[in-house]
């Protein structure tokens, strides 16, 4: 009887611990599965990405490449509406800007297999924009080697805008990887300001017996005033952060020409502010200085009229786009 309930121990002892070993063996097994798993994965990224700085994806690659774990990398994902039909106008800017970024990391000479740069295209991967709720192109997202992307992991396109340089602090500050923007050269400025500065010396050249235009207000004021209106209207600021032109919705199509936020702006606002600055000066002229005779004092009243008609117009439109701009400023004038 003993020496049975001993074998039966001894059995149930040998069995459990076949049973540990085989868990684990799978245990083991699985690990280094999952680990040949992750060495295919960087390897073909690697060289999808030693062809091609930004890698394209679809909705396969992108579950296979991005979404599946187990992850050792980041990746930077632009997602873009690049197809005519898509009248994106600042996809290709920002396109770009993201290629100069990306190609500078694979000339670095920290390059490694520690971050990737890829597109999607809403044409060729709608689901992806559907299960990552992108609602606007171009954005710009940052996924983790661990976890999901979290709200700092979306690029803040409208306040900081599309230059490859800032790109690169904001792709630092999510990896804490260190890249040095190699921008191509481009002499297209210094050849305008070449050109532009060969024309004003020809015509000074050949008005040189005749130089009373530089004496006159009229021309001097104009482009005083030009100056001003670019620069009140944010065209400076349009230069520094290179918004887009508008905002087109990819799910109605409604366009927007004014930013709804105090921290951006479109280029097409500026041109709008511009306009309605030029409009508010007129008016001012034409109340203060007009061309009609003294002796005409009807044609004077009826300019002075209108004149004030487009100050008060035109400065009421303003400040209800400052009020649509800044929520919650108290004041208005006509329009609200």
């Amino acid at each position: 009887m003993k020496s049975s309930v001993k074998a039966s121990v001894a059995i149930l002892i040998l069995s459990v611990l076949i049973a540990l070993y085989s868990i684990g063996h799978a245990a083991k097994s699985d690990g280094n599965k999952k680990e040949n798993q992750l060495g295919e994965r960087v390897k073909q990224l690697s060289d999808w990405g030693s062809k091609r700085a930004v890698i394209k994806m679809n909705g396969d690659k992108y579950r296979q490449f991005v979404r599946m774990a187990p992850r050792n990398y980041s990746v930077i994902i632009m997602f873009t509406a690049m197809q005519p039909q898509r009248q994106c106008s600042v996809c290709q800017n920002v396109n770009d800007e993201f290629q100069i970024v990306a190609n500078s990391w694979i000339y670095s000479p920290s390059y490694s297999n520690k971050l990737f740069f890829a597109s999607v295209d809403y044409d060729e991967a709608p689901d992806v924009f559907n299960a990552m709720k992108v609602t606007a192109a171009p954005s710009i997202m940052h996924f983790p080697p661990k976890g999901k992307p979290k709200k700092n992991d979306v690029y803040d396109m409208q306040r900081l805008g599309i230059q490859a340089e800032v790109m690169v602090k904001w792709v630092t500050e999510r990896t804490d990887i260190q890249i040095r923007i190699f921008r191509p050269p481009n002499y297209s400025g210094t050849i305008t300001l070449g050109v532009l500065m060969l024309m004003v010396a020809g015509f000074l050249y050949f008005r040189r017996n005749n130089l009373e235009f530089l004496y006159n207000k009229t021309m001097w004021g104009v482009a005083a005033l030009s100056i001003v209106f670019a620069m009140t209207s944010g065209q400076m600021w349009n230069h520094i952060r290179g918004p887009p032109y508008a905002h087109r919705n990819p799910q109605n199509g409604q366009v927007s020409y004014i930013h709804g936020s105090s921290q951006g702006q479109f280029v097409a606002e500026t041109h709008i502010i511009l306009l309605l600055n030029c409009a508010v000066t007129v008016g001012f002229i034409m109340m203060n200085k007009n061309p009609i005779s003294e002796g005409d004092v009807r044609k004077r009243r009826v300019l002075t009229v209108i004149g004030l008609g487009l100050v008060v117009f035109f400065f009421s439109l303003i400040l209800s786009i400052f009020r649509a701009k800044y929520r919650g400023y108290p004041y208005s004038f006509l329009i609200r």
